[in-house]
Formats: C-alpha cells, sequence, structure tokens
C-alpha cells in the first residue's frame, strides 16, 4: 500500500532536468516561493539531445495560463503550421485545419533552465543524483523525471510494478536541414520492404525527420550489419544515417540528415501500476511512454508538471497531492497512450496498407488512431473528404455507411449489419415472442442486414439452455412465421447464425457479469481435446469421427431449414471457442489424428462443415462465416494463420468473413477498447481480398464511417450501440440530415426522419461584434524565410 508523509512538501528533490522536471521545478517554485526546489542533472547545462517538439493546443493553453512568461517567450520562437502532407506512391495528398506548434527541445530546456534561475531554484548540473532511497530520507518529496530508462523506477520496480512493451520496427531520431512546410508523412516501398518517415519542422532552419522500419526489412536493407557494434554514449550510427540519406535523396532535395546520438532503437511502451510509493514520483516517460507518431513525450511531461505542481498546491498533505496528481493524470495518459498502441500498430503492419490507392491511403493513415474520424476530418478540411469520397465512388453528402453493397446476389442497400444478439429468451427452443419483437425493431431500425443468433443446430449444440435451435420442423415452422411476420413490416434482409457451442454449451445464460455457469443439469460436451472452458466447467468427451460427421450433418440440415424458412443470408459460427472454433484454435485442438496439429489438419472440421451448408444452401443466398481471429492468449491463432483461414474459407464458398476475436479461453486478454478488433478485418481484407465485416466496439456512425472509408471493412457490424438504440441507423441519417436511398424510413415513422429540435434551437443569436473574426485558413504552411521584422 502505497504512503507518503503528511503535511506539505518544503524540500523538493527533481531527478532530470529535461523539460518535465525543470517545468515542474519552475512552477513549484513560482505556486511557494518558501519551497526549496533542487533538481539533479548528470548532464552538462549546454549539452544539446534531442531536435523538435510538437505541442498541441490544450498544452498550449495550459502553459499560457501557468506560467505566461514561458509560454512568451516559446511562442516566439514557434513553428506553426495546420496542414499534414501525406507522400505516398509517388504522389502527395494533403489535409489542413490539424493545428500544429513545434519548437527545439534545446530551445525550450534553455528558456525553462532560465526561467529556473529567475525564481533561484537551484539546478545542479554534471550531478547525477544520490540513491532515490536516500533523497527520500533527505526530502519531502522526490519527483524522478529521468527519462524512459528511469533509474528511480528499476530501483523501485517492486512499489511501481512496471511493465514494458518493446515494439518490433526499427526507428532512427534525426534532423534534417530540409524545412518541412507541413507534418510530413513519407511512406516508400523498395525492394527490400517499407521505409516510412515522420517529419516536421521546428524552426525556420531545421525539421525533425524520423525513420521507421520494420525488423525484418531493417535486415533486408543492410541497417543490421551498419549497426553492428556498441555505440559509445552520444556516438551516432553514421553508416546508417548516410544510408538513409540515399535511400530518401528524394525527399531531401539535396539537404543533409542531422545526427545527434543517433542509432537505431525499438520504441518502448512503458506503464506502471502506481506512479506513487512513499514520497517519490515518476513524472513523464519514467512514468508512461506513447508513440511518437501521436505527438510529443515533452507534452506529456508538461501536463503531468504541470498537474502535480498544481496537486501540491491544492491538497493539504503530500500524500494527498500524489495521490490527486495520479487521479488526475491516469485517464488522460491512457487515453494517449491507446491511441498510440493504435497508431504505431498501423505504422508495423504499414506493410499490408501499400496496395491502396493514394487517397485511401491518405485517409487510413489519418484516421489510424481512431482519435480522428470522418466527421473529425470533414470539420476540418471537408475538400479533402469530399476527394477521398469522390475516389472511391461516392459523393459528397452520402457518408460511406449509407452506400450499397452486393453480396452474392443480394444487394444491401447500407454497409450497416445487426449482428447477432443473444436473448436468451427461448426455453423450449423455439424463437420467443422477444426474439420476434427485438428482429421486428431491429429490421424496422434501418440497417442494411439483420442476423438472428446463437441458434444451434442440435439439442447439445445450445450454449444455454435458453438458446432457440433450428434442427425440428416445428423449429423450422417457428422461423418461418417469424421471418414472414418480419416481411409484412420490412424489406430489410434477414439473416441467422448457426452454430454448435461445444465446450462453451450447457450454462445458464450470462448474469449482469456476462458470465454464464455450468447448469447443475447440463448435457453432454462436445470438443476436439478433452479440455474444459474453465476449472468449473465440465470436461467435454473428445469428439470422434463418427460424432463430427454427425455434426457436420447437423449443420446442412439446419441450413436447409433456414433456406426453406425464408432467410436471406446464412452465418456459421467458426468462432468464439464454439465448436468449430475450437477446432481452429491451437490452445482448444491438442489432438493428433488428422483432425489436429498442423493448421491444414485443424482446418478440417471447418472445411468439412462448410462444404456441407454451400452444398445446400441456395447459390445466390450470401454465406457468411464467423471467425476469431486471435486468442488474445499466448499460444494461440496468430495472424499468419488467421489469414491462411479465412484464405481457405473463401476458397471454400464463403461470400465474406465476419472478423471477431477472442472468446475462445478463458484465460484471454483483449484490449477492449473502440474498435480494437477493426485491424483484423482490415488484415483479412488485405491479403485475402474477402469482403469482411469489422465488429467490436464500433457504436458509432462517425467510426463506421471511418473504417468502411479508410478500407478497413465492407460492413460494420453494430451490436450494443443497437440494444442502446435500435433505431440506430435511422437516428444516424437523422443526425446527419441523409435522406437517400441508403435508408429507409418506415412509412408511419417518416415524420420522425428529421431530428426534432431541442432546446434552444429555435433562438437565433445576435451580432454582438462590430466586425467578425475571420475564420481560421484551412492550409497553413510553415516558411523557411523569417518574417520580416
Amino acid at each position: 500500500m502505497n504512503t507518503a508523509p503528511g503535511g506539505p512538501a518544503r524540500r523538493i528533490a527533481v531527478i532530470g532536468a529535461g523539460p518535465g522536471g525543470l517545468y515542474f521545478a519552475a512552477l513549484a517554485k513560482q505556486l511557494a516561493p518558501d519551497r526549496e526546489l533542487t533538481v539533479f542533472e548528470r548532464d552538462g547545462r549546454e549539452d544539446e539531445f534531442g531536435f523538435g517538439v510538437v505541442f498541441s493546443d490544450e498544452t498550449l493553453d495550459g502553459i499560457a495560463e501557468a506560467d505566461p512568461r514561458v509560454f512568451a517567450a516559446i511562442s516566439a520562437e514557434f513553428a506553426r503550421w495546420s496542414d499534414i502532407d501525406i507522400r505516398y506512391a509517388g504522389g502527395v495528398r494533403t489535409s489542413g485545419g490539424h493545428g500544429f506548434a513545434a519548437l527545439d527541445r534545446n530551445r525550450l530546456r534553455a528558456v525553462l533552465r532560465q526561467r529556473c534561475e529567475e525564481l533561484a531554484v537551484d539546478v545542479r548540473y554534471r550531478t547525477p543524483a544520490p540513491p532515490v532511497e536516500r533523497l527520500a530520507a533527505e526530502y519531502d518529496l522526490v519527483v524522478a523525471a529521468d527519462g524512459i530508462h528511469s533509474g528511480t523506477r528499476a530501483a523501485w520496480s517492486q512499489a511501481f510494478r512496471p511493465t514494458t512493451d518493446e515494439r518490433h520496427c526499427r526507428y532512427i531520431w534525426l534532423a534534417t536541414d530540409k524545412v518541412f512546410e507541413a507534418f510530413t508523412f513519407i511512406v516508400e516501398r523498395f525492394d527490400f520492404g517499407v521505409l516510412q518517415v515522420h517529419a516536421y519542422p521546428y524552426s525556420t532552419t531545421r525539421s525533425t525527420f524520423i525513420v521507421e522500419i520494420a525488423e525484418d526489412a531493417w535486415r533486408r536493407a543492410g541497417f543490421e550489419a551498419l549497426a553492428a557494434r556498441e555505440f559509445a554514449r552520444g556516438e551516432s550510427d553514421g553508416q546508417s544515417v548516410r544510408r538513409c540519406a540515399e535511400l530518401l535523396a528524394g525527399h531531401l532535395d539535396g539537404h543533409r540528415l542531422i545526427p545527434n546520438a543517433s542509432r537505431w532503437i525499438r520504441f518502448t511502451t512503458v506503464r506502471n501500476a502506481s506512479w506513487h510509493h512513499r514520497n517519490v514520483v515518476l513524472l513523464g516517460d519514467a512514468a508512461h511512454s506513447a508513440h511518437f507518431s501521436i505527438g510529443s513525450g515533452t507534452k506529456l511531461a508538461l501536463e503531468d508538471a504541470l498537474a502535480l505542481a498544481a496537486a501540491l498546491s491544492e491538497q493539504p498533505t503530500t500524500a494527498e497531492a500524489l495521490a490527486a496528481y495520479e487521479a488526475e493524470r491516469r485517464p488522460v495518459v491512457e487515453s494517449t497512450q491507446r491511441a498510440a498502441q493504435a497508431s504505431l500498430e498501423w505504422f508495423e503492419t504499414v506493410d499490408r496498407r501499400t496496395g491502396q490507392d493514394i487517397d485511401r491511403f491518405a485517409f487510413n493513415l489519418l484516421t489510424r488512431s481512431r482519435r480522428v474520424t470522418y466527421d473529425n476530418l470533414r470539420a476540418r478540411d471537408a475538400d479533402f473528404v469530399d476527394a477521398v469520397d469522390t475516389a472511391f465512388g461516392g459523393s459528397p453528402g452520402v457518408p460511406p455507411m449509407f452506400r450499397p453493397l452486393k453480396l452474392g446476389a443480394l444487394e444491401l442497400r447500407n454497409r450497416v449489419v445487426v449482428p447477432p444478439l443473444a436473448t436468451f429468451t427461448s426455453p423450449e427452443a423455439l424463437p420467443s415472442a422477444f426474439d420476434r419483437a427485438q428482429l421486428t425493431g431491429h429490421a424496422l431500425g434501418g440497417a442494411g442486414l439483420v442476423l438472428a443468433g446463437m441458434t444451434a443446430v442440435t439439442p447439445e449444440g445450445r450454449a444455454t439452455d435458453r438458446c432457440p435451435g433450428l434442427w425440428s420442423d416445428h423449429q423450422e415452422a417457428a422461423w418461418r412465421e417469424l421471418v414472414r411476420s418480419v416481411r409484412a413490416v420490412s424489406d430489410t434482409p434477414l439473416g441467422i447464425q448457426l452454430t454448435h457451442a461445444g465446450r462453451r454449451g450447457a450454462t445458464a445464460p450470462p448474469g449482469p457479469d456476462g458470465i454464464g455457469r455450468p447448469l447443475a443439469e447440463g448435457w453432454p460436451l462436445l470438443a476436439p481435446s478433452a479440455i474444459p472452458w474453465d476449472a468449473d466447467s465440465p470436461v467435454p468427451h473428445e469428439a470422434n469421427h463418427i460424432q463430427l460427421a454427425a455434426a457436420t450433418a447437423d449443420f446442412a440440415a439446419a441450413a436447409e431449414r433456414a433456406a426453406r424458412a425464408g432467410f436471406d443470408v446464412l452465418e456459421l459460427q467458426f468462432g468464439h471457442g464454439h465448436l468449430v472454433s475450437s477446432f481452429l484454435s491451437p490452445l482448444t485442438n491438442r489432438r493428433t489424428d488428422h483432425y489436429g496439429g498442423p493448421l491444414a489438419h485443424r482446418l478440417r472440421l471447418p472445411l468439412e462443415v462448410l462444404a456441407a451448408v454451400r452444398a445446400v444452401w441456395p447459390a445466390g443466398k450470401p454465406l457468411l462465416v464467423r471467425i476469431s481471429a486471435c486468442d488474445w492468449a499466448p499460444g494461440g491463432t496468430t495472424e499468419a494463420e488467421a489469414v491462411a483461414v479465412c484464405r481457405a474459407l473463401g476458397e471454400a464458398g464463403a461470400d465474406a468473413v465476419d472478423v471477431s476475436t477472442g472468446e475462445v479461453v478463458a484465460h484471454q486478454r483483449p484490449p477492449y477498447g473502440r474498435g480494437y478488433q477493426t485491424p483484423f478485418a482490415e488484415l483479412v481484407r488485405a491479403a485475402t481480398g474477402l469482403p469482411t465485416v469489422a465488429v467490436g466496439a464500433i457504436s458509432g456512425a462517425d467510426d463506421a464511417d471511418s473504417v468502411l472509408l479508410a478500407g478497413r471493412a465492407d460492413l460494420v457490424a453494430v451490436g450494443r450501440a443497437q440494444l442502446y438504440d435500435p433505431l440506430w441507423t435511422l437516428h444516424a441519417a437523422a443526425e446527419r440530415g441523409y435522406t437517400g436511398p441508403g435508408v429507409h424510413w418506415p412509412e408511419p415513422w417518416r415524420a420522425g426522419s428529421r431530428k426534432p429540435p431541442g432546446p434552444g434551437t429555435d433562438r437565433v443569436a445576435p451580432r454582438l461584434h462590430l466586425l467578425r473574426e475571420p475564420p481560421a485558413p484551412v492550409h497553413r504552411r510553415w516558411s523557411a524565410i523569417p518574417p520580416e521584422e
């Protein structure tokens, strides 16, 4: 349990005189001049490290309010611009309206150093900090701003409980005397692979120039041999720098690359279970790191410094101040880290997108972190989004989600899918009145396709004792009547998902925690291997060949019944740890016969089931397959295996793949978050050419449009948001003022097709300014020519 002394901190030691440490010291002294601040820095006062740092408008506003003198000093030297240039496939695409400010990191340190001198902060250069235990005993508070390789964090690792995630790409941080006019992404394909650059100006004479490359391409390019020696502290890998200059000469226009202790490194994401212990607190990269592709670690460190200094003045004791600091900053940092993780993974896998047209590629790059979206980009630069829309068959005013798509012989009016949403209201294994009401509501709600879900092909294939089935004439008749009743009020295509739950069967419906407990009196479970779902679950029976042949026949029989019942689309559940899924995953399939072992054998049952279903399902009607592309557990399905599975399914007759992940093993650890599964749909689509359905925390129309226009998927499945609002698609159209053929309002509801007015919407604001401020320009470039005095 973390503890810290009571009372305010009067004697404070700061480890590290980087921007974060200096800024904290200045603010803490400014807020309480009687405080004694001592900063320890092992390097010299005039030593220079790094190049430019980028700030957001939020951070700048905070600096301006907290210390106007610091803000005035640094803002006088800012490079400012609003454009992003994407150089790719021999062309350039520009998106404006973003807003950036950058500054030489060493100038920032100089300004902060001068401010500390003005405030009488004791900054001790060339003075390594004493051991943290000693500092903690001698000072009221120790602020560890000692960077990503923090000695403080390492010394007290049991207290801070850090985790580090070293990534796969190599990068080298450089500068150039070519002054770029905008934030510039360069993506070039060579015979060895893809080389990418993150570049931006930070003065009238310099730009930051970060070169990044995947590990295998780094080796093929010859960089491994160039970097195969130990470099002294402060030494640069000159041969690699020269090689980068040669490869990227077409973008440097005769200018040079400038190293500063530059060598190839891998990015490491740092997280800590706690940022403070007793009277020691971590700040900046010592506490957390976020990939450089979404911003600057210096920006986060300055924000930390501001929050910590404020907490020390707002809270009565040091203990309360440290707790308040972490409580305030942790959610902000974790949000940034989620965006940074998505961004770094996008760049790690950039080669899967290099077959895209330049317009789609540019949009995909800009929306990679999920923070910038379709609507967000349109608000910044409508012309850019219109150009991308037009390049892919759209037109201004028609959001991507409302464009048609043909699957098989079926034309969908839009790209929204209501996925199978289990109701657990079928104790007799028949579709219930609630199933009918739910499917009718969703069919009227405007989606392009609605799927009924978790429909078992045998009694033993039910997930719970309240799931419906499709193995009897009675069930077939009930589903036929349900389809007929929905069709009486809506022409929305209807589909059904067929499954055999396998070892995930015989449970009660999920409780409030989302977990279904095993039934006291369940039924025998079938699985590829005798491995229970978890410690509380019964051991399933290892299926023999006769049982597998019977399961295959059961799927085919249920598919015939679904066709006779009138369904337009069929989906086979080959994911989420159900029977067929558990044959695909190496974590759940330990067989040694020709249904287990290598992937080709683990694919045998899925392909047998698909072939049997394809033979009886009408040729013109779409056949979808849902898979779990990742098990989120060590030793599980790899990306390469997921691609191979989907390629085989496509060759065997699947019209599209519904790309989900997880739920294969109980010990999974998914990184839940907005759109966290979408990259797998993009992977499969790019590698196989199959149409894909993206699933997983896609809850807003803006997210849906971003996924579709970026080419990450062909359809988006919206589940929980449909439970919140069964008319989700209609309301998305009303919000955007869209009234075209991509959405159909039921005639009795047509009066509601416009968003109703809310409080104050009928008020017209008077003019209160003699002269209005002109709107900010969408495009603003940085010039290497200093402004005239």
